[in-house]
């Protein structure tokens, strides 16, 4: 089978990875990922944000099926175009994918179908609504409606203590967008839980944990993701019913777009927080995590080629996972994420990486006369997987140790320490309903 795949980051390295397993792999890449190129039989670079680039740099090709990747693809309509030339396509629509980036149209979507989840929340065009819903709601979450890369939400007392620099944001949010998102805070742990979708239906995958800020102990400036982890069915601070109230929230979204003619076919991706009143919603991505899809799409026991198919046919398969544990580290150019530094070279001991059992997924870089050098973001996702989160975040912290240059990475993630206080937080929020 001939698949198609756009997108060029450690994400795309790990979905190219499966396909590559059992189908004759194509690629068109905004830059050219070494590793995604090796895996595939012929690639192309071109504007991946442009759905007209896409379709002219495969004219005259024919593919089995498409799957585009990248949130920003997704909002260009690159899905749409796929399916224009006549293949099969496994990812969502420009108006499916809707539900990630326009914020509004995800919140009224579950108000009006009366999806269980949302914070309060509204919707302001001018700063004195601004200023009177961060009055009414006290604490609250501050969002551009559109796609920021996981960097553009400002909460009180993560990032602003006053009611003047919050409402200054908005303000800036409205001059920019003509409107500008403010929730409640919302005060628990977040976790991932993604799902394949054939438009009627779902099949989840694993839950995971991402950790967005950059410094050791969650400290620091949000970034696209520092690392991840995995623990089977469950995470150590969920229960059974967690997982189960967050599954139901999935498949409502899925039946809501059925119902407004918007069908989700693709992968779609529930970012959840606990709270002491429950699971609530913080956003929905229409594609797979990055880091979170190294993390689950190597413990998947049947052919991610497969599972797609069914899924653009309309007749979802369900794959089963390990319940290995597993561990993802990003490591990131020196200086990362205020003023990271560029083309940098750096060193991979393939050998000792691969007898340490650890994987390394490349993200941003790209090669250059046989060296591997760095942009200004994320640059490897090193894997680590065991049957406890201990062996697997061991495997991923030796992995690091193959990857030499001006790089560096979070090395809490996924130890026991901070895991515990996760765990020991998710309790005592319990503890106050």
């Amino acid at each position: 089978m001939k698949v198609l795949l756009v997108g060029n980051g450690a994400r795309e390295h790990a979905i190219a990875e499966r396909l590559a397993q059992d189908a004759e792999l194509y690629s068109v890449m905004s830059k050219k990922n070494p590793a995604i190129a090796q895996l595939s039989k012929e690639y192309w670079i071109c504007d991946i944000e442009n759905a007209e680039s896409v379709s002219k740099a495969i004219s005259g090709r024919e593919f089995d099926l498409g799957f585009a990747s990248p949130d920003a693809t997704l909002a260009a309509g690159v899905s749409d175009a796929l399916a224009q030339t006549g293949m099969l396509v496994a990812s969502p629509t420009k108006a499916a994918s809707r539900i990630e980036w326009d914020k509004s149209y995800m919140r009224n979507l579950l108000t009006r179908h009366k999806i269980k989840g949302s914070p309060k929340h509204v919707v302001v065009t001018s700063e004195a609504d601004a200023r009177r819903a961060i009055k009414d709601y006290g604490e609250v979450a501050v969002k551009p409606l559109g796609l920021t890369g996981g960097k553009g939400v400002k909460v009180s007392g993560d990032h602003f203590t006053e009611i003047d620099d919050l409402a200054d944001y908005a303000k800036g949010l409205i001059e920019k967008d003509g409107s500008a998102l403010i929730e409640e805070k919302l005060v628990g742990e977040e976790f991932t839980f993604q799902c394949f979708c054939d438009g009627s239906r779902i099949s989840t995958m694993p839950p995971v944990q991402d950790h967005k800020r950059a410094y050791e102990g969650d400290a620091g400036p949000n970034t696209g993701g520092m690392g991840s982890y995995s623990s089977g069915t469950h995470l150590p601070f969920t229960r059974e019913s967690d997982i189960e109230e967050a599954k139901k929230i999935l498949q409502g979204v899925i039946h809501a777009m059925k119902k407004d003619q918007a069908p989700f076919h693709g992968v779609l991706y529930g970012q959840f927080i606990l709270t002491a009143e429950g699971v609530k919603i913080i956003e929905f991505n229409a594609r797979f995590g990055d880091p979170e899809a190294m993390n689950v799409l190597p413990l998947m026991n049947d052919s991610l080629t497969n599972t797609l198919l069914s899924m653009a046919e309309g007749q979802l398969s369900r794959p089963s996972f390990s319940d290995d544990c597993t561990v993802v580290k990003y490591l990131v150019p020196d200086g990362y994420p205020d003023k990271p530094h560029k083309d940098a070279c750096v060193d991979i001991d393939a050998h000792g990486m691969e007898a340490s059992g650890a994987k390394v997924y490349f993200a941003s870089v790209y090669e250059q006369a046989g060296k591997i050098l760095t942009t200004g973001s994320r640059a490897f996702g090193i894997l680590g997987r065991g049957k406890s989160l201990d062996e697997a975040e061991a495997i991923a912290e030796k992995g690091c140790s193959f990857i030499r240059g001006p790089v560096w990475h979070r090395r809490d993630i996924g130890t026991s320490a901070l895991i515990k206080k996760k765990t020991d937080r998710m309790l005592s929020i319990r503890g106050k309903k």
